[in-house]
């Protein structure tokens, strides 16, 4: 079994560490030790009668680097609740964490240990934007992107600066015994009992977040999500009725039109704000079908109450989650509850900060509340949440090509919600900075009216390879226009 290993804090912790790396069989059947089942059941954030938990676990000084001498913080290998998704946060939604995040968690069927897995360490640059009753509510925090692992019951992680920050030393990965050039001086791997953040190079107030995103309803086949009738808490009915112009309320999806039909509809939507041009002829992808907040899951009460909606939708950003493209289609509602979930009790956002989320099947999710149709203001691009609309495709596409069903999702998507304000996605348009790291506050900024995230802010989101293929989207996008 790979969890049988020396962790990254030397052989010495094995010994301590015996029941959660126990065999697969032994470990599927037995109770955790009851120091860390109590320990994880303090840091549960939910009630248990309410669907879905975060556990909040602060990291700690593990050893030092036995080539460099940088402070290597994280968690020894322990058993926990299960999770499927995981993040690491700290106090400070200014600071950096100029280093390397890694990973390893034990599957729930099984008792394996994954391999290390890297967490994307790069993540603020997708709140809101600086100044904004959002972003200056004293509850926003950073954090890494989320990373998604599948229903797991153990984990270990370790933090080491980057070589160059202070208190890193050089770069020296591989001189202890799992690899890790970790030297624990504790019998345990703890190396210290103060939480992480005392060391130069990384942010105070180190925490893993693990997060279960809870069992939800399948979302229903079109013909049959009119409406659910179960009986809807009041914030569940209010995110509800913010598309009450488009479907009745419960529904779990709203379902696709043909071009007429949404020619149609958005004669009823916004017909009085028109050019008689526009009215002849309006410029408009078919409206297609989108999985509501109600279809995936979302606990209402998780959400701040009011909706906030901005001028009006001149550009599209699009993102990808970072989150890892080990997922199936049938798990996709249960990713977004994560990051759901993660977005506001871990990183202390209002909502989701994504207005649409998009997944390998090309399947369609509401984000932020407000309504689909309308200019519903995320926090997805830091600088420029204001008039624009922000598309996340689940999975991370540096390496790895998109799919094509996500492509052609994120074409028809656009197409039809920059046609609602008479946008062309082949064209340019001109944004105004909120402040940013490429752009000065007040800045007016000529961009494509489908960006990639990096066009507003310095930052490798969406990928290179979804990047890549954004000009095939504008070109599909304004042919679905009928352009």
């Amino acid at each position: 079994m790979r969890g049988i290993l020396a962790s990254s804090i030397g052989v010495t912790c094995a010994a301590a560490l015996a029941l959660p790396l126990a065999p697969p069989a032994t470990a599927a059947a037995a109770r955790p030790a009851p120091t860390a089942e109590a320990a994880t059941r303090a840091a549960v954030t939910d009630r248990p009668d309410v669907p879905g938990s975060t556990q909040s676990l602060p990291l700690r000084l593990l050893g030092h680097d036995r080539a460099s001498g940088a402070a290597v913080h994280g968690l020894a290998p322990r058993a926990v609740r299960h999770f499927s998704l995981l993040g690491v946060i700290w106090d400070d939604p200014a600071a950096e964490l100029h280093g390397r995040v890694q990973v390893r968690t034990r599957a729930a069927a099984d008792g394996g240990w994954s391999d290390w897995q890297d967490v994307e360490t790069h993540y603020t640059e997708h709140g809101a934007d600086p100044g904004t009753p959002e972003a200056a509510s004293g509850r926003v925090r950073g954090a890494t992107a989320p990373l998604w692992v599948g229903e797991s019951d153990g984990v270990e992680v370790r933090v080491r600066p980057e070589h160059g920050e202070p208190g890193a030393g050089s770069e020296a990965a591989g001189s202890g015994a799992d690899g890790s050039g970790a030297d624990g001086s504790g019998a345990d791997g703890s190396g210290a009992d103060s939480a992480a953040g005392a060391s130069p190079g990384l942010p105070s107030g180190l925490r893993l977040e693990l997060i279960d995103p809870g069992d939800a309803a399948a979302p229903l086949p079109a013909e049959a999500a009119d409406a659910r009738t179960s009986p809807m808490s009041a914030e569940a009915t209010a995110a509800s009725a913010a598309n009450s112009s488009l479907v009745a309320p419960g529904a779990t999806e709203i379902p696709a039109l043909n071009a007429e039909q949404t020619r149609q509809e958005l004669l009823t939507l916004r017909g009085t704000e028109l050019t008689e041009e526009q009215r002849a002829k309006p410029y408009i992808g078919p409206r297609p079908a989108i999985v509501t907040r109600r279809g995936w899951g979302a606990n209402e009460s998780l959400r701040e109450k009011q909706f906030v909606y901005t001028g009006k939708v001149k550009a599209a950003f699009v993102h990808h989650t970072a989150s890892g493209s080990n997922y199936t289609c049938a798990q996709a509602p249960s990713l977004v509850r994560g990051f759901y979930r993660y977005h506001v009790r871990s990183l202390g956002w209002r909502d989701i900060g994504y207005n649409f989320l998009v997944d390998k099947c090309g399947r369609i999710y509401e984000g932020r509340a407000g309504g689909v149709a309308k200019a519903v203001k995320g926090a997805h691009t830091m600088g420029f949440n204001s008039n624009t609309t922000g598309i996340a495709v689940i999975g991370s596409y540096g390496s790895k090509k998109p799919s094509s069903s996500a492509q052609k999702a994120v074409a028809r998507l656009t197409a039809w919600k920059l046609g609602l304000h008479g946008m062309n996605p082949r064209a340019k348009t001109y944004l105004k900075s909120g402040g940013g790291n490429l752009y000065r506050k007040g800045k007016k900024v000529r961009l494509n009216v489908i960006s990639g995230h990096r066009d507003g802010f310095n930052t490798s989101c969406p990928g290179g390879k979804l990047y890549k293929k954004l000009g095939t989207v504008r070109s599909t996008a304004a042919r679905y226009q009928g352009r």
